[in-house]
């Protein structure tokens, strides 16, 4: 009778510490005193506050114009300047504007007009079809570059000067007995035996493999004005028989101004978004001059 009643209170011991534990372990999914759940930081929230600069690329930011000034610099003709453009192992080109997951090969044609050459780039995107991406004004006094970005791309008035540490070797063969317009032998379907088309990377990573290859010994400066044709509509005097559209003629709602409302161009659109994708920061970014040069005279630096 001893045994059998020791037996119940152990039994009812074991029973109690158990009813014990498991209170326990179920208060801990209770929310303290005071604190919402609805309110309580979540995996998601954090992600979408670390996505928000990059959310809303545009297709401006996928082929730095300051990049391009750099290889044209160290060019020795457009033939080399077509191939550094698409070298596969510097990627300086981010476009894919026929979005079928390569990055488009990018063709150089060019415009003998005496002692002003005319370079335009223009992006391969099917059989026929070219866009141009932006042209080179090369002018033989003083030896003067001027970048442009093709208008439905960058929107009006995107205009880069480079001032080169070094006077490019392009500059000898541009005025030299040895020139000839170049216009590229290569179209959809047939590239040079070097190009291995290459996945766009998300412009972050392009932008910080840009930082890498340009030449940051040249200045590089922005302005919205065209100092080399002044008296002349954007680009009127650059449209040649070689100029092309393609793109944007059959996607008009493509445009700049179509896919940034209020934004003037390039320019704009960066100062709003605080220049993620540029150097506005590097001191030799020569920066918007509201028109203005500010004191720069373009060609080389002394």
């Amino acid at each position: 009778m001893r045994i059998s009643s020791i037996l119940i209170l152990m039994l009812a011991l074991v029973l109690n510490a158990c009813s014990s534990s498991s209170s326990t372990t179920s208060s801990t999914n209770v929310p303290p005193p005071n604190v919402s759940v609805n309110n309580a930081p979540t995996t998601n929230s954090t992600t979408t506050t670390t996505t928000v600069e990059a959310s809303n690329p545009d297709i401006s930011d996928n082929l730095d114009l300051e990049a391009v000034a750099s290889v044209f610099g160290e060019s020795k003709d457009l033939e080399d300047f077509e191939k550094r453009l698409n070298n596969p192992d510097t990627q300086i080109s981010n476009l894919d504007l026929n979005q079928d997951g390569q990055v488009d090969y990018l063709r150089v044609v060019s415009v003998d007009k005496g002692d002003e050459k005319i370079v335009t780039i223009q992006s391969v995107l099917a059989e026929d079809k070219y866009q141009d991406v932006a042209t080179i004004d090369v002018k033989k006094e003083n030896n003067t570059v001027q970048v442009i970005g093709d208008v439905n791309i960058y929107g009006p008035d995107y205009y880069i000067y480079p001032a080169f540490a070094v006077t490019p070797l392009i500059m000898d063969w541009f005025w030299g007995p040895f020139f000839t317009p170049w216009i590229s032998p290569f179209y959809w379907g047939f590239y040079p035996p070097f190009f291995r088309p290459w996945r766009p990377f998300p412009p972050y990573i392009y932008h910080n493999n840009i930082n890498v290859h340009i030449n940051n010994n040249n200045h590089y400066h922005h302005t919205n004005f065209d100092h080399h044709n002044h008296n002349l509509k954007q680009n009127q005097n650059l449209q040649h028989n070689l100029s092309r559209n393609d793109h944007f003629n059959n996607n008009t709602n493509h445009s700049f101004q179509q896919r940034n409302q209020n934004m003037y161009n390039k320019h704009t659109l960066d100062m709003n978004r605080g220049a993620s994708f540029s150097r506005s920061a590097h001191p030799n970014f020569g920066g918007m001059r509201g028109g203005g040069m500010g004191g720069f005279h373009g060609g080389f630096r002394r």
